[in-house]
This record gives C-alpha cells, structure tokens and sequence, in this order.
C-alpha cells in the first residue's frame, strides 16, 4: 500500500469509526442542550425585563386561535412546563402589572406592548438561533425532531402516571 492510499484508508476508516461510534444522545445530553440554549434566551429577556416563564405565557397569549382565560393560560403553560401552578399564576400577574396582558372580561390579550417585547426579543435572538442551529444537517434536524418528540411523549406519559 502506497503512503497515500494508507493515508485515504486511514482517514475513511477515522471517519467512519467517528460516526458509528459518537455516543448516544441521553438525557443529560438532551438537558444540558436546553439550558444552553434556554440561557441564550434568558438573556436576551433579561434585558427586557422579562423571564422565561413569562415569556412563555405571554407567547401562549399571543399565538392562541381564541381568547384565553387565566385558567385557559395557566393549563396550557403548565402543559408546556410543567411548572407549579402558583409560579405560572405570579407570570400572569406580573404580565397584568406590567400591561404586557390585559383583561378584556374573562379574557387576557396580550398587549401592543406585549407584542412588541416578543417581536424585539425574536428579533434578537434571530441571528443567535441561525448561528447555532446553522449548518446542521436536514436528515439529523429532523432525525432529533423525531427523538425529541417521542422522549416529550413518553416523559409526559410518565409524568402523568407519577401525579395521578
């Protein structure tokens, strides 16, 4: 074998053996992947004085089809968070206090001003998002996609025999 062709033979058997042998995704990898993006977020919110919990209430608000009560709101964000009801409660009335959601009734709606602290934090974190997210593979983006929402089904289901 020639010094080149040893080295063709090297490299291909290296790059095989890396992706056959990268380890498994686990759920430590799947938390620590969170909080560094959450962090990312987290930041970028700060500086709007707002947190993450209230952001999420606040985008449950904004994106729903029909008006939500407070209850509509706090179901729904739990669903997604899986946080103490009392926490998302204090989210919502911060929200209030803040004129970032307003009663209308029964209903909150999510203010100008609430749609405009999600637009200028989407619009922050935009380019952070395509930095990270960027260059990523098609067929592993939606191979994750596929994983990640099986894991979300299965630890829901847990959760859910777990608090019955």
């Amino acid at each position: 074998m020639t010094a080149t062709a040893s080295t063709t033979a090297s490299t291909t058997a290296s790059t095989s053996a890396d992706t056959t042998t990268a380890p498994a995704a686990n759920a430590r990898d799947l938390a620590l992947a969170h909080y560094a993006a959450r962090g990312v977020l987290e930041h970028v919110l700060a500086r709007h004085g707002a947190t993450f919990q209230q952001q999420v209430v606040l985008r449950a608000a904004l994106t729903s089809d029909t008006p939500q009560t407070p209850d509509d709101l706090l179901h729904q964000v739990r669903g997604f968070l899986k946080a103490d009801p009392a926490d998302i409660r204090t989210a919502l009335d911060e929200l209030l206090a803040k004129r970032l959601l307003v009663a209308d009734g029964a209903y909150l709606r999510p203010t100008d001003a609430g749609r405009e602290l999600l637009a200028a934090v989407g619009a922050e974190t935009a380019p952070v998002s395509a930095r990270i997210w960027g260059g990523i593979p098609a067929e592993d983006l939606a191979a994750a996609g596929r994983v990640l929402a099986l894991v979300t089904e299965r630890a829901d289901a847990e959760l859910s025999t777990l608090t019955a």
